[in-house]
């Protein structure tokens, strides 16, 4: 993952896309409210597709490593988000 970078000194250790201080959960957020590729790239002109694919593989990563307990003896049922 070149492309994406966790540094202290820029944005307080969020992941950022390599030479920019545009945070990967800023562009997934975009990504989630309906913004597609191209304009997220009219609105980052120091964007690539790359970058964007970087970000989601890195977020998915991050997901698939996570451990997650459901709650079935509360009777809670699924969590939705």
């Amino acid at each position: 993952m070149e492309r994406i970078v966790v540094d202290p000194k820029i944005m307080a250790g969020k992941p950022v896309i390599k030479g920019t201080r545009i945070p990967v959960d800023a562009i997934l957020r975009a990504l989630a409210e309906g913004l597609n590729v191209d304009e997220l790239l009219e609105d980052y002109p120091q964007l690539t597709r790359e970058d964007m694919r970087a970000a989601l593989i890195y977020s998915a990563k991050l997901v698939s490593s996570e451990d997650v307990f459901p709650n079935v003896a509360g009777g809670q049922g699924e969590k939705a988000w």
